[in-house]
């Protein structure tokens, strides 16, 4: 009979940790520990009952130690607590002996990607982030059709996504550009990551809009031009939008529209069989979209000079 894979869990009781558990257990594996500042791990229920479970690290700290040295270890830690923390949690779990799987945005500094390397080098374990959309087989079929296309051939891409958010986002962490790394590392880093994945090296990244819910830009790649927003400002839903709908989610290459929108809840189970096949995401792979993300956050705001996504202009009356 085979062992389960054991896991711990850190940030239990935030909006994606049930992505996490449902992983887990649907490849197999069996959660041993999880740790959380906030008791609300209700959903814990769902998966895994038995789980011990911690509100104090230094009490999951010890747990995690005295596993490894009772022998029954654990073999990942999942990360799902604030962006701000990725990179100590991940370097806790390296040197507590277990690989990492972290959400994104893995860090919120290139360099911290060097710390981890080097951390890395000094345990012999592993970092592993959630790139879920190089998964997705809209994106993968798409990948695939670009490749095929003549060798000069740079494509035309427009990328809209806004995801309504209240009040409450801006008094979270979520809010705090030096805990999240702002609007567009916070809820559009996985899609940056895309255009790379897609259309090759950046080789051009303006700003043309950047305030504390909406962000909108110019990317060329080696293979696209890419005019790009993001807002989680309601009042930037575009006006077809269906009553009662929060979140429009729109990529077109040469003016043909990618569905991608399925399938987003079972991306997570397909990334951790990945790693658990040795196929998982590395430091390597993050570095582009963070180097990105990390020059929206700090570029200066530059003149559209006819590259602006045609939503800016809306953006500019409101």
């Amino acid at each position: 009979m085979t062992t389960p894979t054991r896991y711990a869990l850190i940030g239990a009781a935030g909006y994606i940790a049930p992505r996490h558990l449902k992983a887990i257990r649907e490849t197999g594996g069996t959660l041993v520990s999880a740790y959380d500042i906030n008791d609300s791990v209700g959903i814990m229920d769902s998966h895994f009952p038995d789980a011990a479970f911690h509100t104090e690290f230094e009490q999951f700290e010890s747990h995690i130690h005295g596993l490894r040295q009772a022998g029954a270890g654990v073999d990942y830690v999942a990360i799902c607590s604030p962006n701000y923390l990725h990179k100590a949690h991940s370097a806790f779990a390296l040197r507590a002996g277990t690989d990492a799987i972290c959400e994104k945005p893995l860090v919120l500094h290139a360099a911290d990607l060097d710390a981890l390397a080097t951390i890395e080098a000094e345990t012999g374990k592993r970092v592993y982030s959630i790139l879920q959309l190089r998964l997705h087989p809209a994106i993968i079929a798409l990948r695939e059709k670009i490749h095929a296309a003549p060798a000069g051939k740079v494509f035309d891409v427009d990328l809209s996504y806004i995801t309504s958010r209240g009040a409450w986002y801006h008094a979270s962490w979520k809010g705090f550009e030096h805990k999240s790394g702002g609007i567009a590392t916070n809820i559009g880093v996985h899609f940056y990551d895309m255009l790379h994945f897609l259309f090759g090296a950046n080789t051009k990244n303006m700003i043309h809009h950047r305030s504390a819910d909406t962000a909108a830009g110019y990317l060329e790649f080696d293979r696209a031009r890419v005019r790009w927003m993001l807002s989680i400002n309601r009042a930037n839903l575009p006006a077809q939008t269906p009553a009662g709908q929060t979140t429009y989610r729109s990529i077109t290459v040469d003016g043909e529209e990618i569905e991608f929108s399925g399938g987003f809840t079972d991306l997570h189970t397909l990334s951790y069989r990945h790693v658990l096949q040795g196929k998982g995401f590395g430091l390597s792979d993050v570095r582009p979209a963070i180097e990105m993300v990390e020059h929206i956050r700090h570029a200066p705001v530059q003149p559209t000079q006819g590259a602006a996504h045609p939503a800016l202009a809306g953006l500019a009356a409101r």
